[in-house]
């Protein structure tokens, strides 16, 4: 065997990915920062590159899409990367996917642009004309937590074949043939829908792009191939150049994996701590890269990856007749959903097969299509069933044996396949349960002659009900042997209660579900078959067979067109583009991990505490000091001040009270190092009790942080004794993560005088620049914070920067090297926690009629094990709570719970979107009693009039009716229910829902002295302004709003302005950016500045009135006047006094109203949103592209809290969901089929330009999906007989939608006694 020995000279190992080591080294040495790090684990799609290979049997060139994390490096020999910096660069050239992704305003934060820029580049090289349905495949596996996907999805549309024409709100006409694209909302105003000019796109020319390197071609043809061997320090890679050294070496090496796509193997060493000395890749070769087609099926190479694998079964499916492909059909079902784009396209049909994943959703169906393996090794051929993996035979691969192909048998006529599968969400997400099942009859005897039953994540690998099946052979197809499968077979697949995963009722349900939807299909292909002897099945009883198709989103955004008196140059008021748009899309937008290393800088790695309460009886840290390129561990005894400051603990000491709970650092020469000695750190822990884990627990124990925060108007007590009726229930509200794309990073460099000058992503510097002064004993001007951007934030960049920012800091103190601290996904969602988990309890008062007379409502919230932000979150949650009613006797208490969890912190909405989703429950069980629409209990029950809210502060409710009002008509409401009622009479199994939801919001903080704000505007001798201030860009144009701002009041082009960074050493003392008046208190602060300037420089105006700027500039600098000022605003003069009960903690409130339409699959939980229209007070939007992308990537956000994201944790307070593989934030998919979003005007004179704040206004509109989809099993209740009150808590997955919708199949399960196990997991709430 000839090999090619090659030594890895850049000190990685082989198996290290593309994009691991936090791009040090790649980055280090070509300077290439633009493909992200966001999870690791390949599903974000943060770090997406094009990959190119030749295949010189085919003499094609292959280009797909990949996740450089999981991307060896060793096995790129002969392929050509590209990644976002080799498409288009500000330097040179822009490409025009990277041009049309920030001109559609599809950047917020950018950190994930580079990613969905490589993926749509990918997808044109591929199909330069694409269709949207290929544009929404390939952006299936990038995710985006800030711009709720639509103008992303629009900018790719652009490139689309077909042309798009967006019905203008159900009027048959399109919003581009109005009149300049403006129509009247009503006959005061005119509204434009137009967020940017596609006549700026510079055109896509296919022709244009880089042609694949010849020399690779070479390589590839050339006949004298050799396995190629990389050594690294330990781990070898070897690639053999034909199939017959690929089996020598698998029998020589029959421990080794073979590596082909990476996606199991390499995230299992990643984060599993899985070793493997010697990787044999076989990718590429040409042996097991095939297809060949023959009569009676295909067979695919096992290199062929899964994305190739749907490619030739769509072309089989196009070419053969229909009945021919029943099992081709099926596995492309299972391929459209399964993964991302990017994964699809690495992973390969061996591999898959080979892994025998539990929740594989390929091999089930594989299994029930009698598909067979075809082996090799040095010792022969042969071949087996796959079904044989899994039945009783579990036939397995021998040494030295691979998978060298899989045929895929076609079907005979009387033979019927189905693939189910139900997941968190739809696509992107592993399979809660999957199925593949077929049956054969005895042709028209209507007896089954065999049938096979496969099931996936319900057991270690793919489960065969082969009892089940055998037992039914001979059976009818009929009603009887339905229920007779169903029990068979809950019998044979028994998930113990203790299953990893839990949801253990709902997957038993699942199953029967599955077999009931196999059954149906069975009978309608049956009556097409043969109609005369198999009747078709009811009409009502279709819709369980149609699949919730993936539809392009289409809408439009409305919004005030600026008044045509306005100065050209006067940017206030148009869509203008994010300032960093283009940067964000050709991957040139710095960030903190993006900054060069310095000389002798060190990585830090943190080990975490394994207990939720207990105490630290020894910590061991020789083996990892011993460790290579270790330079020091850090512990509490290092910190030379405060090691808690304000109630935060740095370095956990004596004793530890959270499973997360930082007890030291690493710092070493290398991430991988200091990861890798942080393992080596022994600790020896003995439990404390009481371990508080829930609400419920710290209720039990008396355990709070804060004294009671109460607000009550009226005579409540009193009031319940003259009402009709009094319900009494409870809502639980389970927490979110941020899953900001960028996760937490801090980079610390000591200077002299024990100066330290620290770079991170933060919305308050000034938080962070404290407790480091804190943290060292030092003055805080030693102490220089810089923040430019950060990758999202949403809260949870407040408190928590600074923590860590200390951490770093005392390691920095103590090795006297800078340092480079970045948290990995897993560590970030594990340390820094998120929202508020909250327990609503409430008492409710009420007449027949639907008027509510009195709320008694008690919040209690999962604050964790340190004050963190929780006593503001309960504040506002409270003062929030009544929301849009007017309830004349209103008393609603709160407590802030302390437990064993990390402590949950800022979330964008402050605590109202979980603290008002109660609210609004209790209008709907209030309808419910009543036999009302909760439409209209809502309507009766809001605000009317000039009013005060219950703490007392007088405010005006016209446009938050104003907004309900065009909501309900705009959106045609009334005439969608009642086709949503005559939709539900027709449909047993699908169900549609629809709602509407009132909003009041309010802006601001209840301190007057948090909302002050500085800034400082030199004006240089060339005319150019550089504008500075306090606030922190954090994706929500805060920097380009500034720049309109400072553009209108200086007169001059917004070119002529620059903004460079947030940092201590020139805005001090600067508030946190949050609570969405980062640009109403900044805008002020630059607005003084800037007038300020102006006053100076009348007298030069005046003298010259017709002189140009540069000319004004220059004669002030010869007349010595300064052109450079601060700017301040000394904050909104709220107050609340808590005593009294009263104050006006908010300057002013933003109204809103949403509406959604949903449809749930009642067998499965299933939902899809079909519509959704947002009607916002936005008062007059500065900049209406980046406050409609606030809006739609709130309500994205918020859809996602109440739907989706679900945290899970051990009943010992140990986290699970620690990646995007765990936790389910929506992807494209999710958003609505139709999305409406619409400004409406008002006057705010309290904020500038008459402005209101919309950064987090939008989060609570997704409420609207949630009481949708209860709406929907309100009707899936009803027809089955149920009319008492039902509670659906938050999130409404898809476990939480089908368990409600109670039917035969839920019934017939067995339930465990909850007393006689412990579950795998538990609610906080």
């Amino acid at each position: 065997m000839e090999q090619d020995h090659l030594r890895d000279s850049v000190a990685v190992s082989p198996s290290h990915g593309l994009g691991v080591e936090r791009r040090a080294q790649v980055s280090f040495l070509v300077c290439l920062t633009g493909t992200k790090y966001g999870c690791g684990t390949g599903g974000c799609g943060a770090c997406t590159v094009m990959i190119s290979k030749y295949n010189p049997v085919t003499k094609k060139i292959r280009h797909y899409s990949a996740t450089a994390c999981l991307v060896p490096i060793c096995s790129l020999h002969g392929a050509a990367v590209t990644t976002v910096e080799g498409i288009g660069s500000i330097k040179t050239r822009i490409h025009p996917v990277q041009e049309r992704l920030a001109k559609c305003h599809g950047t917020q934060c950018g950190f994930c642009s580079p990613g969905m820029v490589m993926s749509i580049y990918t997808l044109l090289r591929n199909h330069p004309d694409p269709s949207t349905e290929q544009l929404m495949e390939f952006l299936s596996g990038n995710l985006c937590r800030c711009t709720g996907y639509r103008p992303i999805i629009e900018s790719g549309r652009t490139f689309c074949e077909e042309s798009t024409v967006c019905q203008l709100q159900g009027t048959g006409k399109c919003c581009m043939d109005q009149e300049e694209n403006q129509f009247s909302l009503d006959k005061e105003e005119k509204m434009c829908t137009k967020l940017y000019d596609e006549s700026e796109f510079r055109p896509f020319d296919p022709s244009q792009e880089p042609i694949f390197p010849p020399e690779l071609i070479r390589m590839a043809e050339d006949p004298q191939k050799k396995t190629l061997i990389f050594h690294g320090d330990r781990v070898m890679w070897m690639s053999p150049a034909n199939l017959n050294e690929l089996l020598e070496l698998r029998m020589k090496y029959p421990m080794a994996p073979l590596v082909m796509g990476n996606t199991t193997v390499g995230p299992n060493m990643k984060f599993k701590g899985e070793f493997y000395p010697i990787i044999i890749s076989p990718a590429g070769l040409p042996e097991l890269n095939f297809v060949d087609f023959t009569d009676d099926g295909v067979t695919i190479g096992a290199g062929c990856s899964l994305a190739e694998m749907k490619d030739i079964l769509t072309y089989t499916v196009s070419k053969e007749p229909k009945e021919r492909t029943k099992t081709y059909r099926a596995l492309l079902k299972h391929l459209r959903t399964l993964a991302g784009q990017q994964i699809r396209s690495m992973a390969t049909l061996g591999g898959h097969v080979a892994s025998k994943h539990d929740y594989s959703d390929i091999n089930p169906i594989l299994a029930a299509g009698k598909a067979i393996l075809n082996l090799i090794s040095k010792e022969g051929e042969r071949q087996i069933l796959i079904e044989e993996l899994f039945t009783s035979l579990k036939e397995e691969l021998h040494d030295g044996e691979i998978i060298y192909s899989v045929f895929i048998p076609q079907l005979q006529k009387w033979e019927i396949i189905t693939a189910q599968r139900q997941a968190q969400r739809f696509e992107n997400s592993f399979a809660i349960v999957n199925a593949g099942m077929r049956v054969k009859f005895e042709g028209t005897k209507n007896s089954i002659k065999d049938l096979k039953m496969f099931f996936g994540s319900v057991g270690p690998t793919t489960i065969s009900a082969s009892k089940t099946c055998e037992q039914l052979i001979g059976r009818q197809w009929n009603d009887e042997m339905l229920s007779e499968a169903c029990r068979l077979v809950l019998d044979e697949i028994r998930i113990p209660p203790t299953a990893v995963g839990g949801m253990v009722e709902y997957k038993r349900t699942l199953i029967i579900s599955f077999i009931f939807k196999f059954y149906l299909k069975v009978l309608r292909e049956l009556h097409k078959l043969d109609p005369r002897m198999y009747p078709e099945i009811p009409e009502s009883s279709r819709s369980a067979l149609e699949e919730f198709p993936i539809k392009i989103p289409q809408g439009i955004q409305m919004f005030q067109c600026v008044d045509p008196h306005q100065p050209p140059q006067d940017p206030v008021g148009h869509p203008v583009m994010h300032q960093s748009g283009i940067k964000h899309a050709t991957g040139e937008a710095v960030y903190n991990d993006d900054i060069p290393r310095m000389d002798k800088e060190l990585h830090l790695a943190v080990v975490t505490s394994t207990r939720a309460h207990a105490k630290i009886l020894s910590i061991d840290v020789s083996e990892a000091l011993e460790f290579p390129g270790v330079v020091d561990v850090i512990t509490a005894k290092d910190v030379p001040g405060k090691n808690n400051h304000e109630g935060e603990i740095l370095y956990a000491e004596n004793e530890v009270i959270c499973v997360g709970q930082i007890v030291c650092t690493v710092a070493a020469d290398t991430y991988a190092h200091a990861k890798k000695a942080a393992e080596k750190v022994k600790i020896i822990y003995e439990d404390v009790e009481p371990r508080i884990i829930t609400i419920e627990e710290a209720i039990k124990h008396n355990s709070f942080l804060f004294k009671e925060k109460k607000i009550e108007k009226g005579n409540v007590d009193k009031a319940f004794k003259y009402v009709d009726d009094i319900i009494e229930d409870e809502v639980h509200v389970e927490g979110q993560e941020h899953f900001y794309m960028e996760t937490q990073t801090v980079l610390v460099f000591p200077t002299e005088d024990k100066d330290m000058v620290i770079y991170t992503g933060t919305q308050f510097p000034t938080h962070v620049q404290n407790m480091i002064a804190a943290t060292l004993g030092v003055p805080g001007n030693r102490i220089m914070c810089h923040m430019k951007r950060t990758g999202g934030a949403f809260g949870g960049k407040v408190s928590k920067p600074a923590l860590l920012g200390a951490v770093a800091a005392v390691a920095a103190h103590k090795t006297g090297h800078p340092i480079r601290f970045v948290l990995e996904r897993g560590d970030d969602m594990l340390i820094t926690a998120g929202r508020h988990p909250l327990l609503a309890k409430y008492k409710i008062g009420f007449m027949k009629n639907g008027l509510i007379k009195a709320v008694d409502l008690q919040y209690y919230t999962n604050a964790g094990c340190t004050p963190d932000e929780s006593e503001m979150v309960l504040e506002f949650m409270v003062l929030k709570s009544e929301n849009a009613y007017d309830i004349p006797n209103f008393r609603c208490r709160g407590r802030a719970c302390k437990t064993n969890l990390p402590s949950n912190t800022a979330f964008r909405g402050f605590g109202f979107p979980q603290g008002t989703l109660p609210v609004e429950n209790y209008i709907t069980a209030v309808a419910f009693k009543c036999g009302l629409p909760p439409e209209k209990v809502r309507d009766m029950n809001m605000y009317k009039t000039v009013n005060r809210t219950a703490y007392k502060e007088p405010f005006n409710p016209e446009p938050m009716l104003k907004c309900w009002e065009e909501c309900l008509d705009k959106s045609s409401f009334q005439s969608r229910k009642k086709a949503i009622e005559e939709f539900n009479k027709k449909n047993d199994w699908k169900k549609k829902g629809i709602a509407i939801i009132p909003m009041k919001y309010t802006i601001g903080v209840p301190t007057a002295y948090e909302s002050q704000a500085a800034s400082l505007v030199h004006i240089y001798q060339d005319g150019s302004v550089l504008v500075t201030h306090g606030g922190c860009e954090l994706g929500q144009g805060l920097y380009t709003k500034m720049i309109q701002v400072a553009s209108r009041e200086l007169k001059i082009p917004s070119s002529y302005i620059y903004l460079f960074e947030t940092s201590t050493t020139t805005v001090p003392n600067a508030s946190y950016t949050a609570g969405s008046m980062g640009t109403d208190i900044n805008g002020r602060a630059v607005q003084n500045a800037c007038q300020i300037l102006m006053k100076r420089l009348e007298p030069i105006i005046k003298k010259n009135p017709k002189g140009k700027w540069e000319e004004w500039i220059s004669q002030a600098f010869k007349e010595s006047i300064s052109l450079s000022s601060t700017g301040y605003f000394r904050g909104y003069q709220t107050h609340m006094d808590w005593e009294k009960e009263e104050g006006r903690p908010y300057p002013y409130f933003v109204y809103g109203a949403g509406c959604s339409e949903v449809e749930i699959d009642c067998l499965t939980g299933a939902h899809k949103l079909l519509r959704t229209d947002i009607f916002m007070d936005a008062a007059f939007s500065l900049n209406p592209a980046i406050d409609m992308g606030q809006i739609e990537g709130g309500f994205i956000q918020g859809m996602g809290l109440y739907t989706t994201e679900e945290l899970k944790y051990s009943p010992e307070g140990v986290l699970y969901s620690r990646s995007p593989e765990d936790y389910k934030i929506p992807t494209v998919t999710e958003i609505p089929e139709e999305f409406y979003v619409t400004f409406v005007r008002s006057q705010n004179p309290i904020a500038i330009y008459s402005s209101k704040g919309l950064g987090e206004a939008g989060m609570f509109m997704g409420s609207s999906v949630f009481f949708a989809i209860t709406d929907a099993v309100a009707a899936a209740r009803r027809q089955r007989g149920l009319t008492e009150p039902f509670t659906l808590n938050s999130p409404a997955t898809p476990e939480m939608i089908r368990m409600l919708c109670v039917d035969q199949f839920t019934e017939q399960i067995p339930r465990d006694d909850p007393s006689t196990f412990k579950p795998w997991s538990i609610h906080v709430s």
